[in-house]
């Protein structure tokens, strides 16, 4: 019995052993995948040496006759005077740099030298991780004393277009708000983040309503009863707010509405439950900078597998490339399935809206794309 004992716990020894050498030598790495990893190795490092050169380049201007000089095309359109505390009356001088599209402020004197220069923008880190940026042009500058302090402010929207993605090709706005401090100007980065990811980016007016005088979209995409929304600002468009039977969410009330922050109005649309709670929300609006009017919305089955879908039909305004206002009619679709909506990527691409459209008509040539006759 003692010798077996020995034995069993020498075996298990030996095995250990083998186990932990085994996971520290590691299975032997392919070849290809070797390839690979010094590949994407060169890559970080040209990526770093390329980024070490551009900073280089933009650290080394001290005055404003050398910034052509250093890759960068200076705004001139967009150069504006500002008084400031640490350094008295100086010039904003934007540029673009020229190979990675990405944007640098300089505040210079009136004798040109450089006594400030940031790029830390929102705009600059649209493509993460990489050193060119979809920057297009610069769409507003305004100065206000945002913070209350005395001290001259920056609001900046700034256009951007993505090459590839969801939204390539197609123009969005990013802002940015500098605040100017005892020695410069500082970003907060937070401030920053809800700007665009609430859409208060849509013009100068919005960022100053919302950074200076508190007025936030923020809980548009927060709030989870009808009576948060309510409390916060949200009117209710009473003429298509109404009571459906949904297949998977139950008996809801669809409620459109809108907010105004500056002098735009956010349109929303939620899904509430008998008990004031949001079971679901929608945005049909997208990149649009205000709703201009309701059309219309319906709840019908659209694609054919016999639950309720949401088409919303409207008319929306936004700022066109001459600083006038266009307005447009869009539509969209939004599926129901099991778990919630799903937002239409299909229809859309084949059949356009005018504005002599009406929903049952946009109603129509949808389900006959999917193949179903007008009901």
């Amino acid at each position: 019995m003692q010798v077996l004992q020995k034995r069993d716990a020498w075996g298990k020894y030996i095995w250990i052993v083998i186990v932990v050498a085994a996971l520290c030598v590691g299975p032997k790495m392919p070849a290809a995948a070797k390839e690979e990893k010094v590949q994407t190795a060169d890559e970080d490092r040209q990526v770093l040496e390329a980024y070490e050169e551009y900073r280089e380049r933009l650290n080394k201007i001290t005055r404003r006759s050398e910034i052509a000089g250093s890759g960068f095309t200076v705004i001139e359109d967009q150069i504006f005077p500002l008084e400031t505390k640490c350094y008295g009356e100086i010039l904003l001088v934007p540029a673009m740099e020229e190979k990675y599209r990405r944007l640098a402020l300089f505040f210079t004197k009136e004798d040109g030298t450089v006594v400030y220069r940031t790029d830390q923008l929102h705009a600059n880190s649209r493509n993460v991780g990489m050193l060119e940026q979809p920057i297009v042009e610069i769409g507003a500058v305004s100065f206000q004393d945002l913070n209350r302090d005395g001290l001259m402010d920056i609001v900046l929207i700034v256009t951007c277009r993505n090459r590839t993605g969801v939204y390539a090709g197609r123009e969005y706005k990013v802002g940015d708000v500098l605040f100017q401090g005892e020695k410069g100007f500082y970003r907060d980065y937070r401030i920053s983040d809800k700007i665009n990811r609430f859409g208060m980016n849509k013009s100068a007016e919005s960022i100053i309503a919302y950074v200076r005088d508190g007025r936030s979209a923020e809980f548009l995409y927060t709030a989870s009863t009808k009576a948060e929304l309510l409390r916060n600002g949200f009117v209710i468009t009473k003429e298509q707010d109404y009571f459906r039977q949904f297949e998977k969410l139950g008996y809801l009330e669809v409620m459109p509405g809108s907010y105004t922050i500056a002098e735009f109005s956010v349109f929303m649309i939620y899904l509430v439950d008998e008990q004031g709670n949001i079971v679901w929300s929608f945005q049909p609006m997208g990149d649009y900078d205000n709703l201009y009017a309701l059309k219309g919305i319906t709840c019908r089955d659209i694609d054919g597998d016999g639950m309720k879908d949401l088409l919303v039909f409207a008319r929306y305004s936004y700022e066109g490339s001459v600083d006038e206002v266009v307005i447009e009619s869009d539509y969209q679709i939004y599926y129901q399935r099991t778990s919630g909506f799903e937002t239409d990527t299909e229809v859309k691409k084949k059949v356009h809206c005018t504005e002599e459209d009406t929903v049952a008509e946009l109603v129509d040539r949808a389900r006959a794309y999917w193949g179903w006759s007008p009901e």
